[in-house]
């Protein structure tokens, strides 16, 4: 194999048009930033990646972790990155460290795929299958959540998409409302999830689930604190709705801790966060040995879509075999978002609620440099 020569971090923004502004709960987004990791190899295959978080913080860590992944050859960076954590634990595991540990992880992947000249997915555990399911992930809070909510819900139903998450948190009487007004214009069959991120305490979950429970509702997500894994617990054993949580949790000693006190029925690591395929392989067996159901997180670019299609198709059902009663969905945003389809010249589009597996090597996508120079920091 061969060696690293070389790492980037390039500071994407897309900023929304005045007005446009979207997101949860707690906050709205004026505009979609990401951090594209670049690895150059001393044969010249080019990984890319994904790192979450705030891309000038991530620029910061470069130079340190550099020092360490430079020289090192791109089927090894999994040992240099325990490394990293042994040697600078002071820093911590749940920071912007870790984001950067995980884009470096994917392109390191997508370059031995290259070299090799097969799908990521046939690194990580096999292609087990053409196309993965994905739910839509849509029916964000705006800045007049009564008066753009309907026509996203009806935007999505247009789409076909069999499975759709939309965001509540405004309390039980709004959560009531937003997914009685989903549920009508989806229609019954639709599968549809909730999601709170973080914004309720224990009685406020409670209350809003015993409301909500009548309209078939999916499961819940982060309707808690992602720390408050007592609270989860205490909430599992009595909630009429599933109950999914992960995307703010980094390595798998975080997740260890929901399984282990089985405070969870839905795991969302998000691989641009976790620790990159190194720890979501972790991370799913663990589920798989708890059987609990995996669902990965997607709220960035085209590739960390690209990243957790890989990742799907590369696991087998569990406990099912042939039959499973319920997929393994990946997230798909359909929220504005120029990075998602914009980044890549072979977007990966949803189709009658799949989106197809890349069978070319690595990542099997191909960046649209003109889209990065159009969106990178200046």
């Amino acid at each position: 194999m061969s060696t690293i020569r070389d790492i980037r971090f390039i500071e994407l923004s897309a900023p929304l048009a005045e007005g446009r502004a979207y997101g949860m709960a707690k906050s709205l987004t004026t505009a979609r930033q990401t951090t594209l990791v670049v690895i150059d190899t001393q044969d010249g295959a080019v990984g890319v990646g994904e790192a979450w978080g705030m891309p000038a913080v991530n620029q910061a860590y470069l130079p340190l972790l550099k020092g360490y992944l430079l020289g090192v050859d791109v089927a090894d960076v999994e040992l240099v990155f325990a490394r990293i954590l042994a040697r600078h634990y002071h820093f911590g595991l749940q920071n912007s460290m870790m984001g950067c540990i995980s884009g470096i992880d994917i392109a390191a992947k997508d370059a031995l795929g290259k070299e090799l000249g097969v799908p990521l997915c046939r690194l990580i555990g096999g292609r087990g299958a053409s196309s993965v399911p994905v739910y839509a992930s849509g029916g964000y809070l705006t800045e007049h959540p009564e008066r753009d909510f309907a026509p996203q819900i009806e935007a999505i139903a247009a789409s076909g998409h069999p499975s759709v998450k939309i965001k509540i948190g405004l309390g039980p009487a709004s959560d009531l409302a937003r997914v009685e007004q989903a549920r009508r214009i989806l229609g019954p069959d639709v599968d549809l999830m909730v999601d709170i991120n973080t914004n309720y305490t224990l009685d406020l979950a409670k209350a809003s689930l015993a409301a909500l429970a009548p309209h078939r509702i999916s499961w819940v997500e982060e309707p808690l604190s992602p720390q408050d894994i007592t609270g989860y617990e205490l909430l599992q054993r009595c909630s009429p709705v599933p109950v999914a949580t992960g995307e703010a949790l980094y390595t798998v000693f975080d997740f260890q801790r929901l399984f282990e006190r089985r405070a969870v029925d839905v795991v969302q690591p998000d691989l641009t966060l976790c620790g990159g395929f190194w720890q979501a392989r972790r991370i799913a067996d663990m589920a798989e040995l708890h059987h609990v159901r995996l669902s990965p997180h997607v709220w960035g670019s085209g590739i960390g879509l690209a990243a957790a299609v890989h990742f799907v198709a590369s696991r087998p059902p569990s406990p099912q075999a042939q039959n499973p009663p319920w997929p393994t969905l990946v997230e798909y945003d359909v929220g504005e978002n120029p990075l998602r389809e914009g980044l890549l010249k072979n977007p990966l589009l949803a189709r009658n609620g799949l989106v197809e597996v890349p069978s070319g090597p690595g990542l099997g996508i191909e960046i649209d440099w003109d889209v990065v120079a159009r969106y990178a920091a200046k």
